[in-house]
């Protein structure tokens, strides 16, 4: 049986590859580390590449969280708790998730919340109204909706 040898790159094909990886979607330094860990690079390369990236604007934990934020809000509907929680597993720092949330229009916040929260308690088809209510509660709060937000939200539209 022949032995399976990982592939290996110098520190050049590695960089140029991580630039790609970068360039294409925004990366969190957490990520561009694990993919270089993952192509069996050295912790001195992996350093050398990553500042390298920092050094050419490839990897910028600011511009990730504001667009990891941006997206998740607008397309997933996340509340403001999941958007931190998901921002500190990525080892992002607070300043950047403060600058980052920061950028939420209050206003459109809200709608998109009311939007999702009514759309929400309309499909569930539960018959019981305190299982329905429950519900509903659960599935804001899993999206990280503020909670005094979600319980406000559950009593007016089920008392």
């Amino acid at each position: 049986m022949p032995m399976q040898t990982k592939k290996t790159y110098t520190v050049q094909e590695a960089t140029r590859k991580l630039e790609h990886y970068c360039a294409y979607q925004e990366r969190c330094h957490q990520e561009v580390r694990q993919k270089l860990v993952s192509m069996n690079m050295i912790p001195e390369a992996i350093d050398i590449i990553i500042v390298h990236l920092l050094e050419h604007n490839f990897l910028n934990e600011e511009r990730f969280a504001k667009t990891f934020v941006s997206g998740k809000f607008k397309i997933k509907k996340w509340g403001i708790r999941r958007l931190t929680h998901e921002l500190k597993k990525k080892d992002i720092s607070k300043v950047n998730i403060n600058q980052a949330l920061a950028e939420i229009d209050i206003t459109e916040y809200n709608e998109v919340f009311n939007v999702l929260a009514e759309k929400r308690a309309n499909s569930i088809t539960e018959t019981n109204k305190y299982k329905k209510k429950q519900k509903l509660i659960d599935y804001l709060l899993y999206r990280g909706w503020e909670t005094h937000l979600v319980y406000e939200k559950a009593k007016e539209l089920f008392g």
